[in-house]
């Protein structure tokens, strides 16, 4: 398994989408803006909750997504795919917003303090889901598919599981140090 190979793919598929949500103009970007949309209100929802059920939300989520893409990733691998543009896609949307409205040092304090480790793990969790999609549809027209299968699925969980560790970093940043930076730089 050439895991570095579906990093690069993952980490294209992400940019991709962070271009295009930063080139696109905000009224040609209905499907981001819905999806922009629909965190912001989810955020509202949260935002009254005590901090902890805000990170085990956050947690959660995050982690949902990449077990969601690895078992839905052998239908083609659409599921990390559009995972990652999309993704890419609302975060280029949304700092593109926050350009316009605030400053680029706050987007910073509201992205890297939690980025620098949700980002790698997002990209980690879908180049795994990518790598195991590919790996099942070899598998189902190969000779030897349950060692392929098997092989992959067993080096492949190593770094779902790392990607889950970065997330649940993350997710402690993301609660309970970016406000704080936020609300020094606001």
């Amino acid at each position: 398994m050439n895991y570095r190979k579906w990093l690069f793919i993952s980490a294209i598929l992400f940019i991709f989408g962070l271009l295009l949500g930063l080139i696109i103009p905000t009224e040609g970007a209905g499907f981001f803006l819905a999806e922009a949309a629909a965190l912001d209100e989810m955020a509202g929802i949260i935002a009254p909750l005590p901090q902890i059920a805000v990170f085990v939300f956050i947690l959660l989520k995050n982690i949902s997504v990449i077990v969601l893409s690895f078992i839905l990733s052998p239908l083609l691998c659409i599921f990390p795919v559009i995972t990652l543009v999309i993704n890419g896609g609302v975060i280029g949307l949304v700092s593109a917003i926050i350009m316009e409205e605030e400053s680029l040092p706050f987007l910073l304090a509201g992205l890297l303090p939690h980025g620098i480790l949700e980002l790698p793990a997002l990209i980690m969790g879908e180049a795994v889901a990518l790598s195991f999609g590919i790996a099942v549809l070899q598998g189902t027209f190969g000779k030897d598919r349950r060692d392929i299968i098997m092989s992959n699925l067993k080096n492949n969980l190593k770094y779902l599981a790392i990607s889950a560790g970065l997330f649940l970093a993350a997710a402690i940043i993301e609660t309970f140090v970016t406000p704080v930076i936020l609300d020094h730089i606001a």
